[in-house]
């Protein structure tokens, strides 16, 4: 059997590799877990749990992992100043990036609406007070690519790297080398890190494009997408709080999220010029 477990959900790709083979119980149990979580928060789904609660607002109740999303995007989205927010949903659909990937905007840049006129993300769920479209790809990818390793290592796995095209947790003995793939170039790199039991994470703008300067990662204080970085990296303790911190990077300084937050990063801004934490667990390339 393989140690290796290449499949799609949420949209992307995703790569598990493990010591010990998967058993088919646990391959089956993986797809469980991305079919329930694209189930409840996509955006992009007619039957998803967002899109109903969107479509007229009332309350959306969330497993427990739920509350620990919650906790994080509101911490981000009060550490950049409102940049980082879930109600950019509407925002990005308007500009293209919908449903149906039209990629056609409708309506000129404006700020999302603000958090605490409308949404309240508690312990139990989502309570939304009028119709309204979320979006929690700030943070959710790195929740799932968790949600799946921490299933893996309880059932007895443990030397395990989940991979969701980039974004990636590992439990195990020793680290890894990770190419950090230039925006870009995708066949280089600009540098390298090591990644022993933890997350990396990397978000960049050019990843979904869809128009002259229209791109996925909007300041939801404008409705406008970031044109001042290109690329960030992050090491973290687990992939959720690398993935929300990917993000939170086009918007805020690195100084201002270390006042909540351990990790490690690499910041690409447009100019060229690339910024990184010091002591950094890799190399950046000249």
């Amino acid at each position: 059997m393989s140690r290796t477990f290449c499949f799609e959900a949420i949209g992307t790709s995703w790569r598990v590799d493990s010591s010990e083979p998967l058993a088919p119980t646990h391959r089956a149990e993986l797809l469980r877990i991305a079919e329930d979580y694209d189930a409840l928060y996509s955006r992009f789904r007619a039957d998803s749990g967002v899109t109903a609660l969107g479509a007229s607002g009332g309350f959306l109740p969330l497993p427990l992992h739920g509350a620990a999303l919650g906790r994080l995007l509101r911490t981000l989205h009060d550490l950049t100043g409102g940049g980082l927010s879930p109600l950019v949903g509407e925002r990005l659909a308007d500009q293209g990036y919908d449903a149906g990937y039209s990629f056609v905007p409708t309506a000129p840049p404006a700020p999302a609406r603000a958090w605490d006129d409308l949404l309240a993300w508690t312990g139990d769920g989502i309570t939304l007070s009028g119709p309204a479209l979320l979006d929690v790809g700030a943070a959710g990818k790195g929740q799932l690519v968790d949600l799946m390793l921490e299933r893996l290592v309880t059932a007895g796995h443990e030397n395990v790297i989940v991979d969701a095209s980039g974004d990636m947790r590992r439990a195990g003995s020793g680290s890894i080398t990770v190419a950090l793939e230039h925006p870009y170039d995708s066949s280089s790199a600009i540098g390298t890190v090591s990644l022993g039991s933890g997350a990396l994470c990397a978000s960049a703008s050019n990843r979904r494009v869809w128009g002259d300067g229209l791109h996925h990662v909007l300041d939801a204080r404008t409705g406008r997408s970031v044109d001042t970085v290109v690329a960030t990296w992050v090491l973290a303790e687990d992939a959720m709080t690398a993935d929300g911190l990917c993000t939170a990077l086009f918007l805020a300084d690195p100084d201002d999220l270390a006042v909540s937050f351990a990790f490690d990063f690499v910041l690409m801004y447009s100019d060229g010029r690339a910024r990184y934490s010091a002591p950094l667990a890799g190399a950046l390339f000249s």
